[in-house]
């Protein structure tokens, strides 16, 4: 069984930065395909970062390129490093995992294995 798990979530004040964290269990996580998303209440969920198995390709949003950073352990970890953070950020954050072929998406329905979502607060 797919598990994901996400940590480091929590409220910061604009500037400031956070790293949250993705584990991965019950799967050959280096054949897997990983992004982060995030959603607020009564939005759609939106794609904002994607990396490959090995890290060759990663993809952004362009409303977070330049602040935000994804990278993934050769163990079971991703790993999404926020800087600058504005309040337009806040959101719940979740990681998600499909497994090869695959590719750097920011489709909903190209996952198919999802966290239950950290919390990203960002106050002005």
């Amino acid at each position: 069984q797919v598990t994901l798990v996400e940590s480091g979530g929590g409220s910061v004040q604009a500037g400031g930065s956070l790293r949250l964290s993705c584990t991965a269990s019950g799967y050959t996580y280096s054949r897997f395909c990983m992004g982060w998303f995030r959603q607020v209440p009564g939005k759609e969920r939106e794609g904002v970062a994607a990396i490959s198995p090995k890290s060759r390709s990663t993809a952004y949003a362009d409303s977070v390129k330049g602040r935000f950073t994804i990278s993934r352990d050769n163990a079971n970890t991703l790993y999404l490093q926020m800087n600058n953070l504005k309040p337009e950020d806040t959101a719940i954050y979740f990681c998600a995992a499909d497994a090869l072929p695959c590719g750097v998406t920011f489709r909903n329905n190209d996952y198919h294995y999802w966290g239950q979502g950290t919390q990203v607060t960002v106050s002005s």
